[in-house]
């Protein structure tokens, strides 16, 4: 499937702004983005709408569209309540998927298998994207999915820039591939556990996602 040319953007801004192009604070111009991408306002229009979702960019009516950096522990926070939203996900459903949806959980996995091997970060993570809201969907509860995906689109841009750390897209996949093996047993408590673990921020994944966050403070 072709992607929009408002995602690329998107993609592309967002790695501007963690490598300091565009600072913490800084005022991001529709007509100077659209020139810069060789572009109309209206994709740069869509892409910084995205970015504003998942908060990296502040949109302040009648002064622009301004970035955002959270500090380390707003993020850890967010993490944090990812990684239990994403567990609880997890745990119930180990008890509720279909047997269509663990096909299709598998089927997304190959793909995340193919965008390993040939070490695509961008495939990999729309597919891990994918592999991740089929397990909210499958909770079987409305509420908890919406609020996961929610702070899914939140967290985009970091957890897209954690899988560019040294090993983490095979660890990544491991940590996958343990996830389908609890919610194939019906195991709930263990799916929840390796699941919690794959998305909790800690030690070094912490270290390396505040010092993807560094170019853009200074």
């Amino acid at each position: 499937m072709e992607r929009k040319r408002s995602d690329i953007i998107a993609d592309e801004l967002e790695g501007l702004i963690f490598d300091g192009t565009f600072a913490d604070g800084a005022r991001l111009d529709e007509v100077q983005l659209a020139e810069r991408f060789g572009v109309s306002r209206t994709p740069v229009r869509e892409a910084l709408a995205r970015l504003a979702n998942s908060g990296l960019v502040e949109q302040l009516p009648r002064r622009g569209v301004f970035v955002r950096q959270p500090g380390p522990v707003e993020l850890l926070e967010m993490f944090e309540v990812m990684a239990e939203l994403e567990a609880s996900c997890a745990r119930l459903a180990a008890s509720r998927i279909s047997v269509t949806a663990l096909g299709r959980l598998e089927a997304i996995n190959a793909e995340c298998v193919e965008a390993v091997q040939a070490e695509d970060h961008g495939t990999y993570y729309r597919a891990n994207e994918r592999f991740h809201a089929l397990i909210y969907a499958q909770a079987g509860n409305g509420f908890l999915e919406q609020e996961a995906l929610r702070l899914q689109r939140r967290l985009q841009p970091f957890r897209r820039t954690q899988l560019r750390a040294r090993g983490r897209l095979r660890q990544s996949l491991a940590e996958h591939e343990a996830v389908l093996m609890a919610l194939t047993d019906g195991d709930g408590p263990r799916a929840a556990e390796v699941m919690r673990a794959h998305i909790a921020v800690q030690g070094e994944k912490f270290h390396h996602l505040l010092a993807s966050l560094k170019p853009a403070a200074e």
